[in-house]
Parts: C-alpha cells; sequence; structure tokens
C-alpha cells in the first residue's frame, strides 16, 4: 500500500496483542546517549511489540518518525514477551549473563522442552548470539511477564513468581492472588521497586491508613441502571445454580466461568484488596500476608474497590497506583505514603475518582504520562479515555494543566495569602485545634493540619513537633474527575496523503491533511473483532508528525516545547499506529477565564504508521550485528552499570580510581574515628525566608593567586580597619586599650575591605608585637 498506492489485496497476519515496551533503548536514566536530551533533542524511540497468531514483531520509532523492524518471527502463538533490561549490578552481585544480553522473555505455545502443556515455561532467548540462554518451567500455563531492572516476575493463575534479573533465581513467590475473570487473569503492577497485586483477604493487622473512599458519584441514570443490572445478575445467578446443580455447564462456558464456579464452593474471599511488597526487602520464599506473618517487605495492603480488581499501574515515580475494577466504571488513583517500620503505619490517599461512564467495560491499558499530569486508560472495547490529575491531587484547573512545566501545588498567591489554612479550615471535619479552649490555635501557625489526633496518630506525632506529616489525618479530600477526551479506535483517518522521503522496512508514515468525519470502513465491528475484545495500546510521547509533515527540516530545540502535553499514541489490533495531538484549552463555556477555570481538550489524529505484518514478510531473528539498535542500547546501559557500581566494565583501559582519596583519609586518620565532624551540614538558625548572609552587600569575592609567603596580619591592619570620611586608618577595635568606650564604636554595618593577600599591594605592616600567622599554603 506504502509503494503503490493500490488497495491492499494481500492477506494481513492476525494480531493477538500489543504493547509499548519499556527497555534500555529508551531508558532516559540510564542510556547515556540521552543524557543530554534537552541539548540535543535526542528523545528515545517508541519500543511497540505486536504478537499474532504465528509468531510476533518487535518495531522501534525513532524521532524522525521512521519506523524501524528490530525483530521478527514466525514460531507459533506468543502470549507474552518482553526485553529484558539490564539488570543493577553491584560489588557483590555480577550479572550471569552479561555476554547475552540483550535477552527476550517469551511464553511460547510450544515450550523449550516440547512436552509440557501449553504456555507453561519461559524462554529467554538471546538478541546477541541467538541462543536460548535459559528455561523456567511450570506447571499451570503463564498469563503475563514483567520485568524491571531487579526481577523478571512470571504472572500465574492466582499465582506470582519472581527471579533474580542476574541469576534468574526465584526470589519469592506469591500465591494468594485473586482471581479476576479477564482480560488480566492476575492483575499486577510492577514499579522500579515495588510489586502490587490483588489479594484475596484483608488482615487487619496490616492494613494501612485510607484506602478506597466511597464513590460520591450516583446519577438517576446510574440507579436506573444499576437497578437493571441488578435484575439480570439475579437472573445469571439463577442460570449459574440451575447449571450447577445439574452438573452441566452450557457449551459456551470460557475458562472464566468455571473458575467462578470452583471459586462460589471455596472459602469466601474477598475481593478488591490491594497489597503492595518491595521487592528488595521482602524475604525469600513465600510471601504471605497473615495475622501470624511480620510484616516485613510489606509497603501497603488496602482496599481499593468493592468489586475484584482489573488493571493497575504504577506512575514513573511509583508513588501512585491507579486502579480499576471488574465494572469499569470509576478508576481510583492512590498515593502511596510509606512508613519504614510496618504497613499499618503507611497511608494511601485515594487522591482521585476518574469516571468513566455508567456501562461496563473492561479495562486493558493504562498509561501515564511523563510529567504524570495525564493518565489514560483503555477498555476493551477499543476506547481510549484522557483524564487530567495532579501527582498531588486537587482540582485539575487552567493553572496546573496549561503551562509546559509541572506547578506547585499552592500557587504563590495562595501560599502568602494564606488561604490554604483558611481553606482546611473550612473543610476539614475536625473541630478545635490543639489548644485546651477550642477554636484558639497553640500557636500563631496553627492551623487544621495539627487536628485533634486518636491515640494511635499521637506516639507517631509525639509533642506535635510533626504537624506536617502526611500520612497523618486529616486525609486529602477526594476529587472527582471526568475524561476529558474520549478517543474511539479503530478510526477512518480523513484523507491520507503518502509521505515524501524515504521508506524502512515498508512501515509507511502518512500525514493526516484533516481529521474528516468520513463513513467507518466495512471492516468487522471492533466488538466482534477478536472474541468480543479488541486489543490497543496508548502511549505518551514528543511529537512525530512534525517531522513527517516537513521531512526536509531540522527539527528546532523548542520545536518540542510548544505542546503543553505530549502526543498520545494509540496502536490497535489492526495494526495501525496513530499519533493523536492534544491540545487542553479553558472551557469555552466559561464567563472570563482565571487559574481555576475548568478545562477542556481538543483531540485530532496527525499521523499514522501501518505495522501489520504480510505473509509474505521475511523473518528478522537473531543473532543481530553489533550495530543493531537494541544491541548498541543494551551496551550502553551496562557500560553505565559498571560505571555506578565502580566496577571495571569489561574492555576498558584500567581501574577505575573512584575511592582512592576517601582510603587515604581513612589511613591516616584512623585513630580519630570517635571524633566525627559533620562536614556538609547546614545549620539553620532562622525560620525562613530570611536573607541570607551573602546576600548582602558586605562581602566581597576575589581571586586568590597562590604563592609560598606567609602573611602577617596585625590587629591594626587592613583587615580589621575601616575608612571613614577623611579616608584616615582608625582601628575599629584596639586590643591595649583596658577601658573600652562603648559609645565611640561604630554600631552601624560597615562595608568591609578586601582582605590583603599575597601579592597585593598594600603594605602589611606590623606595629604591635601581638600577631596572626596565616599560612597561604595550607
Amino acid at each position: 500500500q506504502a509503494y503503490s498506492g493500490t488497495p491492499p489485496a494481500e492477506e494481513k497476519e492476525k494480531i493477538i496483542w500489543v504493547r509499548f515496551e519499556n527497555a534500555d533503548l529508551n531508558d532516559t536514566s540510564r542510556n547515556m546517549e540521552f543524557h543530554e536530551i534537552h541539548s540535543t533533542g535526542n528523545e528515545p524511540p517508541l519500543l511497540l511489540m505486536i504478537g499474532y497468531s504465528d509468531g510476533m514483531q518487535v518495531w522501534s520509532i525513532p524521532i524522525s518518525g521512521e519506523a524501524q523492524e528490530l525483530f521478527s518471527v514466525r514460531h507459533g502463538p506468543v502470549r507474552a514477551a518482553r526485553i529484558l533490561p539490564a539488570p543493577q549490578i553491584s560489588a557483590q552481585k555480577c550479572d550471569n549473563f552479561s555476554e547475552k544480553r540483550p535477552l527476550l522473555g517469551v511464553c511460547k505455545s510450544i515450550g523449550s522442552s516440547g512436552t509440557s502443556p501449553p504456555y507453561c515455561c519461559v524462554d529467554l532467548y538471546s538478541l546477541r548470539t541467538g541462543e536460548m540462554v535459559k528455561s523456567i518451567q511450570f506447571k499451570t500455563p503463564i498469563y503475563d511477564l514483567h520485568c524491571n531492572k531487579r526481577i523478571l516476575v512470571v504472572v500465574l493463575q492466582e499465582k506470582i513468581a519472581a527471579f533474580d534479573s542476574c541469576t534468574f533465581t526465584k526470589k519469592f513467590f506469591v500465591t494468594s492472588c485473586y482471581p479476576c475473570p479477564g482480560p488480566n487473569m492476575n492483575p499486577i503492577a510492577l514499579g522500579s521497586r515495588w510489586l502490587a497485586y490483588a489479594e484475596n483477604k484483608l488482615i487487619r493487622c496490616h492494613q494501612s491508613r485510607g484506602g478506597a473512599c466511597g464513590d460520591n458519584i450516583q446519577s438517576y441514570t446510574a440507579t436506573v441502571i444499576s437497578a437493571a443490572k441488578t435484575i439480570k445478575t439475579g437472573l445469571t445467578m439463577v442460570g449459574k445454580v440451575v447449571t450447577q446443580l445439574t452438573g452441566t455447564l452450557p457449551s459456551g462456558a470460557t475458562e472464566e466461568e468455571i473458575l467462578a464456579h470452583s471459586n462460589i464452593r471455596r472459602s469466601p474471599l474477598v475481593p478488591g484488596i490491594i497489597t503492595i511488597i518491595d521487592t528488595e526487602t521482602v524475604a525469600e520464599g513465600q510471601v504471605l500476608v497473615s495475622e501470624d506473618s511480620d510484616s516485613d517487605g510489606i509497603v501497603a495492603h488496602f482496599p481499593a474497590h468493592e468489586k475484584p480488581i482489573c488493571c493497575m499501574a504504577f506512575n514513573p515515580s511509583g508513588m501512585l497506583l491507579v486502579t480499576t475494577d471488574t465494572l469499569g466504571h470509576d478508576f481510583h488513583v492512590f498515593q502511596i505514603l510509606t512508613h519504614p517500620w510496618s504497613s499499618s503505619q503507611s497511608a494511601v490517599h485515594h487522591l482521585y475518582t476518574l469516571h468513566r461512564g455508567e456501562t461496563e467495560a473492561k479495562v486493558q491499558d493504562i498509561s501515564f504520562s511523563h510529567d504524570c499530569r495525564w493518565v489514560v486508560v483503555s477498555t476493551l472495547r477499543g476506547t481510549s479515555h484522557v483524564f487530567p490529575i495532579n501527582p498531588y491531587g486537587g482540582q485539575p484547573c487552567v493553572r496546573t494543566h496549561m503551562s509546559p512545566r509541572v506547578v506547585n501545588r499552592m500557587s504563590r498567591f495562595q501560599k502568602s495569602a494564606g488561604l490554604e489554612e483558611i481553606e482546611q479550615e473550612l473543610t476539614s471535619k475536625q473541630g478545635g485545634r490543639c489548644s485546651p479552649v477550642p477554636g484558639l490555635s497553640s500557636s500563631p501557625s496553627g492551623s487544621p493540619l495539627h487536628g485533634k489526633l486518636n491515640s494511635q496518630d499521637t506516639y507517631n506525632n509525639f509533642a506535635n513537633n510533626n504537624p506536617g506529616n502526611p500520612r497523618l489525618l486529616p486525609l486529602p479530600s477526594l476529587t472527582v474527575v471526568l475524561p476529558l477526551a474520549q478517543i474511539k479506535q479503530p478510526m477512518t483517518l480523513g484523507t491520507i496523503t503518502k509521505r515524501t522521503g524515504p521508506y524502512l522496512f515498508g512501515a509507511g508514515c502518512f500525514s493526516i491533511k484533516a481529521p474528516c468525519k468520513s463513513k467507518p470502513a466495512p471492516q468487522i465491528s471492533p466488538s466482534k473483532s477478536v472474541g468480543g475484545e479488541f486489543c490497543v495500546a496508548a502511549v505518551f510521547g514528543s511529537s512525530r508528525s512534525w517531522f513527517a509533515n516537513n521531512p526536509g527540516l531540522k527539527r528546532e530545540k523548542d520545536q518540542s516545547k510548544q505542546f503543553v502535553v505530549e502526543s498520545l499514541y494509540i496502536i490497535s489490533c489492526y495494526g495501525s499506529l496513530v499519533e493523536h495531538v492534544l491540545e487542553p484549552r479553558p472551557l469555552s463555556t466559561a464567563p472570563k477565564i482565571s487559574d481555576d477555570t475548568p478545562l477542556e481538550m481538543m483531540t485530532c489524529p496527525r499521523a499514522s504508521w501501518t505495522l501489520v505484518r504480510t505473509p509474505q514478510w521475511n523473518e528478522l531473528q537473531p543473532p543481530f550485528n553489533a550495530n543493531h539498535p537494541l544491541l548498541l542500547a543494551a551496551d550502553a546501559v551496562q557500560y553505565y552499570q559498571y560505571l555506578l557500581a565502580g566496577l571495571v566494565p569489561p574492555g576498558s583501559p584500567g581501574p577505575i580510581t573512584r575511592h582512592e582519596s576517601y582510603d587515604s583519609l581513612a589511613s591516616d586518620h584512623s585513630g580519630q574515628e570517635d571524633e566525627e565532624w559533620l562536614s556538609q551540614v547546614e545549620i539553620v538558625t532562622h525560620t525562613g525566608p530570611h536573607r541570607r548572609l551573602w546576600m548582602g552587600p558586605q562581602f566581597q569575592f576575589k581571586t586568590i593567586h597562590p604563592s609560598g609567603q606567609t602573611t602577617v596580619i596585625s590587629s591594626s591592619s587592613s583587615v580589621l580597619q575601616s575608612h571613614g570620611p577623611s579616608d584616615t586608618p582608625q582601628p575599629l577595635l584596639d586590643f591595649d586599650t583596658d577601658d573600652l568606650d562603648l559609645n565611640s564604636l561604630r554600631i552601624q554595618p560597615v562595608r568591609s575591605e578586601p582582605v590583603s593577600m599575597p601579592g597585593s599591594p598594600r603594605p602589611v605592616s606590623d606595629r604591635r608585637g601581638v600577631s596572626t600567622v596565616i599560612d597561604a599554603t595550607s
């Protein structure tokens, strides 16, 4: 289609799943190539994985917009695949597979052994050599793979197994997951260090403070719909009971329904509970949250929904967790505030309820923008909902979302006017403050943050020395947010013009002239396409359509600064990747625009790439050349990891002398270890904001020219003198006088002269024998 312009006659391969991948290739923190992003305009590429009914494919879309195929293979259906990032190493922990990386972890229908049941083993292939370096077998089918630079997580039915990234030995496993009907049979979220999963019961002694607040959206239509639902579920329950009694299942029964049947008979499990564990500190072996277990490694444990959890995701910093339930009406955004002691001391703030709608929909994908001000939730119906949020909570408005940078929670005006305290006074349910007399404050800065503390809080907040502890009450108020945009897939893309310029691997990039509403193409409706499901994945990234429209022009540095929001890239199960430009703006119906004006959003598709494979395409299999993008990225990140750990990267000339100065200091002063000198400690003696010493005019900074002389400074030398109006030297303090006349001393601050230094023209006189000797070479 890209070459000839004729309608495609050949068959396209059927896509089963799509996913945007994070690997070494687009790791901005560890890949040195992207460390100078803002000065070079060198942006990380989008990395995209497509799973077909036969095999899989990996694409890279760099900032130039020219899609490049990195990997393509046909070896039967693939359920899950990940490109494993280079692991974190240290002097004690080295990477056993460093020569083989990058590694691709695959869960195929026919594993390496060939005899085990389908989808029951994870095979790790080296993209450098093409060989299989490790195979991990399981007894039950694998649902998904997740990985970060510390662990590889294998998700099974109601179980999770975690393996060390350096050795692929088993680290820990969880067996108490709550089953979900789908599309994620066992939803988990893996951040850079924390792992969140759906627990099947709530253990009170580990429960964190906070958790889900009641959803305060209940419209008339919702009530009607829920009433209708209750009747419907009542009928289906009757049907299920009848089938259970007769012992027959209807022919169309799915695995999930059978699973549900077996679950009814078992002990009652509690849906909607989430446990977050720290993958570093959690003990090896089984992770068990029970009354008897200690809370080692458990970060938080809280109720998030009333229905079973369907999907969840951490934001890039790992402090926010978005969760969705099986109904899909409302998505919850939680802020996790941990305590080093136990999960029961941690607080989980329910910042937002993102209200999608009143109809039922299953969520398949959640994606954050890099600055965490936007979150996109995609459902199995193929719709992506764009919500504005703030990482610290509060109503999204013009001030927070119309600037290219993240703004503080309080504006300068609100801070200086003390509006925060007044607002809290009104909103907080707490009565008086800490003063024994209700309504009076115990201190001038007394605010409702000092509100009444329950007995559990008092020891933690001992003597009220810590009024601003975010883990303590009152919890921030819940904000309900509606989607600003709903982008439906698949969409017919207006008038698509072919772009000029070279094509890579037959993946065209088209620029779209105008998003006109034409009739939808006569294809299968998305709800019918893949067994009633329609897979999409979304990710935020810098705009690439700018190149598509101006292929000859160089990108200027501030070209990317034009947009307040990054572009949203959505790939559908028809293999078309579309870039949508999002433009938030103040609500057009608002009478006047102020900081607090609500937002609305314009979206329009700008560019499209057709990435679906045809049966005629050749495979692109490892071993790859050393200049393959995935291999180059793995080398760069591994080199960086060696430097971070203070180790010698393989193939580098000599040892890195990083700790030499430290060692020499330690050897010299080994006898004085008890007299530790606290260096680099700034002691602030005033409550800010005050003017710092060095902001005043009484200091001048001069360059020192070191020489071997010693300088003698006496009490009457120019260091201690000030020049009066007649410009005659007047001693500030005469050390010989017995009785000081305090009135004659000048109390007003005096602008000091620069210190007399070696090589300065002013002669240093030694008038009295009392002298201070300063060695300039010391």
